[in-house]
């Protein structure tokens, strides 16, 4: 399967500057996972932009 970088690109909301991974969905979940961490795109654009991924945030975002 081919990445879909440039169409990725439409609904990335990262925004941390110099990302690698940015628009590589598969990249950047694996690397988030791995960190124990979810990418920004399961954050709210607000909480997104604090760079905090735990698990702990997501829950915390959407009131879980």
């Amino acid at each position: 399967m081919d990445c879909q970088k440039e169409s990725n690109m439409e609904n990335c909301i990262c925004s941390y500057p110099g990302c690698s991974r940015k628009g590589v969905c598969c990249e950047c979940l694996t690397y988030h996972l791995q960190s124990k961490q979810l990418p920004g795109c399961c954050f709210p654009s607000a909480v997104e932009k604090t760079y905090d991924r735990s698990f702990k945030a997501f829950a915390k975002a959407w009131g879980l």
